[in-house]
């Protein structure tokens, strides 16, 4: 049994049995990937079936080397996954990986942005170009719902229930949620689509896509990534922004005033509570007021 062919199979199974999105196979194959390079670049002409744990930790000590923990912990991670399908298939009986503990890593803290710093971003867009609109409903959007980049890219027309106050979001896996939407991020939207998008050359197959480029394609996740690094640059703004800052700050922000931790999860699509309380380590001063609000021997 080859590596490629091995490896095809193990992503037909992650899309078609997991239902994952093809971002999250890609970062998959990508562990694998890395693991077969690094056999080939020693000559070691090893199958997946015969890769013994030794090998393993070899190559794992290698990238331990060049990458940070989170890192080496993801592929240690995405290996696992890997070689359990080829136990689960009955390919091998072991999992080499299976006594391997990734490395502790300490919990980093998102970066957020303050409400100014957001309207300071906002305002440096250039609204005489047609392409300000719609850079100005997409942050918009990103920060008023707290979406991930991949969907804001794949928001759709028909996603969007204005009338009810809400969208439709496919997330990680193709899991679908509804978000609640603000009428200033509707009217932004509005904006775009009747004033801008309504003269663009649309092609076919983007018909229901709500961003579109100047070729009337949708958008790619770098485009995402350069508008705003271009705005940044602008503002003289001293953090490192990427469109998921305004999902953490869309969260960070709910929560200073007030907002249940299990709405905020709902609406980022969060599986676990856990992966939301990470906000809650951010502003530690606005829950002591909480404390000192609302408990009943606050004195």
């Amino acid at each position: 049994m080859k590596w490629q062919p091995t490896l095809k199979m193990y992503k037909d199974y992650l899309r078609i049995e997991r239902g994952l999105s093809d971002n999250t196979i890609a970062n998959y194959a990508l562990d694998i990937l890395k693991l077969t390079k690094w056999l080939e670049e020693n000559e070691m002409a090893i199958s997946p079936i015969d890769i013994s744990e030794k090998t393993i930790q070899e190559f794992i000590y290698e990238i331990a080397k060049t990458v940070a923990p989170s890192s080496q912990s993801r592929v240690i991670s995405g290996l696992k996954g890997f070689f359990n399908y080829l136990v689960f298939e009955e390919y091998r009986t072991t999992n080499p990986l299976e006594l391997m503990e990734s490395p502790k890593i300490g919990r980093k803290l998102p970066d957020t942005l303050s409400e100014k710093e957001i309207d300071l971003l906002i305002s440096e867009i250039d609204l005489s170009s047609p392409q300000g609109e719609r850079n100005r409903a997409i942050l918009e959007t990103l920060y008023g719902c707290g979406l991930r980049v991949s969907e804001i890219i794949n928001l759709k027309i028909s996603d969007l229930f204005f009338e009810e106050g809400f969208i439709k979001v496919t997330g990680k896996g193709d899991k679908e949620r509804f978000v609640p939407i603000g009428d200033n991020t509707i009217k932004f939207i509005n904006i775009y689509r009747n004033e801008i998008r309504v003269h663009e050359p649309i092609k076919p197959e983007a018909s229901d896509t709500l961003f579109l480029n100047r070729r009337g394609k949708g958008l790619t996740r770098a485009m995402i990534f350069t508008i705003i690094k271009r705005l940044l640059e602008k503002t003289g703004i001293q953090k490192n922004v990427s469109p998921h800052t305004f999902r953490h700050s869309f969260a960070t922000h709910l929560l200073e005033r007030g907002a249940d931790l299990r709405a905020i999860q709902q609406m980022l699509g969060h599986e676990s509570i856990t992966t939301t309380e990470i906000y809650t380590h951010i502003d530690k001063s606005h829950l002591t007021e909480v404390i000192h609000k609302f408990h009943p021997r606050k004195s």
